[in-house]
């Protein structure tokens, strides 16, 4: 009798748990702008749960179930995801937690892509005319 009492406290917790936190929670809805780019919103989800309870009908004084349970949920946004032009790529909020070799690393397509950029145009500039 007490188990089922205490579950059913555990389980209502974590219903309520279950109303606040989905999957959109942690990717949000897309987002379009004008320009044809896509963000989506990521956060980070963290949740503690606990409960604890105990069967008093043995008890002289004041028998019964007696328990308890708390949770905490905490959500923070981390960045977007990105989709331009086929590609995508991850916008941070919060600077990296990393070392310069590795923001380096994250920043290496973007960096190969002007690249390119600048050698196309500097050939198509200095390219001999035909004739």
């Amino acid at each position: 009798m007490a188990e089922q009492a205490v579950g059913d406290l555990m389980e209502g917790a974590l219903d309520k748990i279950r109303g606040m936190v989905d999957s959109n929670t942690v990717i949000g809805t897309p987002i379009s702008t004008p320009d044809g780019v896509t963000l989506i919103p990521v956060s980070r989800l963290s949740f503690g749960f606990a409960a604890g309870g105990s069967d008093k009908t043995g008890s002289q004084s004041k028998p019964g179930i007696w328990g308890g349970n708390g949770a905490a949920v905490k959500v923070e946004p981390v960045g977007f995801l990105m989709n331009k032009d086929g590609g995508a790529r991850m916008l941070c909020i919060q600077a990296p937690a990393f070392s310069a070799a590795d923001r380096l690393i994250d920043m290496a397509p973007e960096l190969l892509e002007k690249l390119e950029g600048y050698i196309e145009k500097y050939t198509r500039k200095n390219k001999p005319q035909q004739g």
